[in-house]
């Protein structure tokens, strides 16, 4: 009788990693609610100019401007790619300069002008650089192509497109992984002659 006892007492392995596994569920639900409230006190409204609109946008502290372009304004034209500078899809214009969107806080930017992709064209009249795009096969695949527009956008309104050299230049911080750069190249050198 005494050594019943003793092996009901005497939990299991498997008895042991259920009960700490529900304890530890148990925990997380219940930490869930401290955490949302701890969240939605960081969180603040960034009042900016998004291609010609001005929004004021609800934000945790912590939201790069991608996605806060992506996820609360729902623009997709800009994209994630490396999400850490190093690719340039995510490139818009902020205040008329050229950035990566992924390198900065949403928080930042409070009364900035943004302009993305979405942002260029004149209603149906597309952007000399989107129409040159179209015009010389500039893409391949697609992904990169919003911020090689972008930059090459930029790049123009900074004075450096007066050369196929000088493009490349300062356009290297754009990859296109299908390798359409002299194309690219010739866009941008064809829409600086009409800008």
């Amino acid at each position: 009788m005494a050594e019943d006892a003793d092996i009901e007492a005497t939990l299991t392995r498997r008895q042991f990693v259920g009960a700490a596994a529900t304890s530890a569920v148990g925990l997380t639900i219940g930490g869930s609610d401290a955490n949302a409230a701890e969240q939605s006190a960081e969180t603040t409204t960034v009042s900016l100019t998004v291609n010609g609109t001005r929004r004021a946008v609800v934000v945790d502290g912590r939201t790069s401007l991608l996605d806060m372009l992506r996820e609360n304004l729902h623009l997709s034209g800009t994209h994630k790619g490396c999400d850490q500078g190093a690719c340039g899809a995510c490139t818009v214009l902020l205040d008329g300069r050229r950035i990566n969107s992924c390198l900065t806080l949403a928080v930042m930017h409070e009364g900035a002008e943004l302009t993305t992709i979405e942002g260029l064209a004149d209603g149906s009249k597309l952007h000399p650089l989107q129409q040159a795009f179209i015009d010389t096969d500039a893409f391949q695949c697609g992904y990169c192509t919003a911020g090689q527009i972008m930059s090459g956008v930029g790049c123009i309104r900074e004075g450096h497109a007066g050369s196929a050299d000088e493009i490349r230049e300062w356009m290297s911080g754009n990859i296109c992984r299908c390798g359409a750069y002299p194309n690219i190249v010739a866009s941008v050198q064809r829409a600086a002659k009409e800008v």
